[in-house]
């Protein structure tokens, strides 16, 4: 198991677009893994390779059961608009509900560099959504409206984790079911 720290709100990081992968080799699948292994310990539904400091575009997920990753996803979404709440691990506690498109398909590669298109409604539609942000250095509370956004900025300057120097690794389960990415 590669657990990683995960970088948190404020890490430049986070708010740097991330690279295309153009090198499909032992380094990006060691890469997926240290992914998969964070995000299934944090426990989360999503996450992007910057969250670990890595500016490349990739990304894991694990949604009602299913695992998987993309490597450069290029999204088409619907119209049709849906509004559920949204985490994130590196905004650690804080849950707002985000406005995300209801469908979204997600075109790109495999840790191979094979094509691949993940496509999802709902609750997957947003995690896709929520880690291609990640990649583009958007991050969830830039999607709400003015007075949610104060309102999330305020609780993440209250939050305990707020001001801490550096990564983390969340050692507790969320307790929190709600979606996390």
């Amino acid at each position: 198991m590669s657990v990683t720290p995960i970088r948190l709100f404020g890490d430049p990081v986070l708010r740097t677009p991330a690279a295309e992968v153009t090198v499909f080799d032992r380094e990006l699948r060691s890469l997926v893994k240290d992914l998969t292994d964070t995000m299934m310990h944090a426990p989360g539904a999503g996450l992007a390779a910057p969250q670990l400091g890595v500016g490349l575009r990739v990304f894991t997920y694990y949604v009602d059961g299913q695992l998987g990753h993309l490597v450069n996803p290029q999204l088409t979404l619907s119209d049709e608009q849906q509004v559920g709440d949204e985490g994130c691990l590196s905004i650690p506690d804080i849950v707002v509900p985000t406005p995300r498109a209801l469908r979204a398909v997600a075109r790109g590669c495999d840790m191979y560099g094979e094509p691949l298109v993940v496509e999802g409604t709902e609750l997957l539609a947003r995690c896709i959504q929520h880690e291609t942000d990640h990649l583009d250095g958007i991050l969830f509370i830039d999607r709400l409206d003015r007075e949610q956004r104060k309102l999330a900025l305020k609780m993440i300057r209250d939050a305990e984790w707020a001001g801490l120097p550096g990564p983390i690794v969340r050692d507790s389960p969320h307790a929190n079911p709600t979606w996390q990415g």
